[in-house]
């Protein structure tokens, strides 16, 4: 038997490390290449174009917030976030095929090297009267201003594990957030003619297992094998900004800022459908910049299977199998009412059984009702219909619920009963009143629910 533990043992090793490439673990070097596109850089580019593109300058875009880099241990003193926003801008004007972007951040080089020309054709041309002019710069109709303005660190966080017998796996993630804001700022008048911002949350996850075990009382054998994702920062600067210069032409298409520009505006007809559509949705969206994926119907039915035991005054209590039945009404969002009847029964070891019956009124609160897994907690008063009698109780509870569709919910619980008599299980010593522990799980049907369409 020790034998082929250690067979395994050895297995597992040799598994962990030839799996590695499984996780894409780099052992050659890599050529560069081309930079990688966003979800938005396609729809960016299909825009109809415009009759003629519109000048614009953009002296600064850059990182306002002033974050440097989370650590675990110790300050970093490197940025969030990329200092080249500006260029990152450029480019994303330059795709969108709605500008015509000139040089302005570092116009002092450009005017230099323009001085330059000019010197050097006069003095080799020979002659000293030959007109050396340039051609004029464009001047800008419209600068863009704004930048980074907001880099939020553990906006979600979270994780699930478990381990048992030497042998654990486990998974974490933790979700940040930026904020591009642009505006457009009209150079023959000052006037700000339109301000847009949008966000982007940025996702990092790491998953990871391990086996701690004993092979004799001398010998350990441990691994460990895992893997960490970080969506790069520059990718969802640049996700954000194209969003932003996308935002500003279709807002300014909707303004008649650009009225002049279009050629055909029934081009954009769609297009400014779906994006009114995403107003709406904007309007609903909550923790992490997440928008809500269900919404709940106002009535709900719902059957547990639970698991009592009774803490009275015999020792021994025992965990019994019953069932419970109800109906859910939401009042809000947040908030339902809820009946139940259920049946349970009340065992001490070979002391006390009972069969008995219960009615329920809870509140409940719903943390997250718009989302597929949410916590909950509800507390109310009930009914205990004994054999010999019928008591009174309250009882609190709590748990978490999966939304399996948009009508189908997974839901586990616990719940303690609090007894106002001390005779459920038939006998009466002293002042402690008798209560319950109940862990259950079940299902629930919510009538009139239906999943939020998202928007891509």
């Amino acid at each position: 038997m020790k034998t082929l533990i250690k067979i395994l043992s050895l297995l597992i090793i040799i598994f962990s490390f030839h799996s590695c490439t499984l996780f894409n673990i780099p052992t050659n070097k890599e050529k560069s290449t081309l930079g990688e596109v966003t979800a938005y850089t396609p729809e960016l580019k299909n825009l109809p174009p415009p009759k003629d593109k519109i000048v614009v300058g953009v002296y600064k875009f850059r990182d306002q917030t002033g974050q440097y880099k989370a650590t675990e241990n110790g300050a970093s003193w490197s940025t969030a976030i990329p200092q080249g926003t500006t260029a990152i801008l450029l480019k994303v004007l330059e795709d969108s095929r709605w500008f015509t972007a000139i040089e302005r951040e570092n116009i002092g080089n450009l005017m230099n090297e323009r001085q330059i020309i000019r010197s050097t054709r006069k003095e080799y041309s020979g002659n000293e009267n030959e007109n050396t002019a340039l051609p004029p710069l464009l001047f800008a109709g419209i600068i863009l201003e704004g930048g980074v303005i907001s880099y939020d660190t553990n906006v979600v966080t979270g994780g699930i594990g478990a381990r048992y017998f030497g042998l654990g796996a486990g998974a974490q993630y933790r979700q940040d957030r930026i904020t591009v804001y642009i505006r457009a700022v009209s150079t023959s008048t000052g006037e700000i003619l339109k301000t847009v911002y949008t966000s982007k949350t940025i996702l990092s996850t790491s998953f990871n297992g391990n086996f701690f075990r004993f092979i004799d009382t001398e010998r350990l054998l441990e691994s460990d094998i895992g893997i960490t994702q970080n969506e790069p920062v520059q990718l969802a600067v640049t996700e954000a900004i194209e969003k932003a210069v996308y935002s500003l032409i279709i807002e300014g298409v909707k303004d008649n800022i650009w009225a002049n520009k279009l050629q055909k505006p029934s081009d954009f007809n769609k297009i400014l459908a779906t994006y009114t559509s995403e107003e709406k949705l904007n309007g609903t969206r909550i923790i992490g910049n997440k928008p809500p994926e269900y919404d709940r119907g106002k009535l709900a039915v719902f059957g547990n299977i639970e698991g009592f035991k009774i803490k009275g005054d015999y020792v021994e209590g025992k965990m019994k199998l019953g069932a419970k039945l109800g109906v859910k009404y939401f009042i809000t969002d947040h908030i339902n009412a809820e009946l139940n009847f259920n049946s349970l029964s009340i065992e001490n070891a070979d002391i006390y059984k009972k069969e008995a019956m219960a009615s329920e009124v809870n509140l409940e609160y719903l943390f997250f009702p718009k989302m597929k897994f949410s916590p909950f907690i509800y507390g109310g008063f009930g009914n205990l219909f004994l054999p010999s009698n019928t008591v009174y109780k309250a009882q609190f509870g709590g748990g978490l619920e999966f939304l399996i569709n948009k009508n189908l919910g997974l839901r586990a619980a616990s719940q303690y009963d609090l007894g106002f008599t001390d005779d459920w299980d038939g006998y009466v010593n002293g002042n402690r009143k008798d209560m319950g522990i109940r862990i259950g799980m079940g299902m629930t049907f919510y009538f009139g629910s239906k999943k939020i369409k998202k928007l891509n």
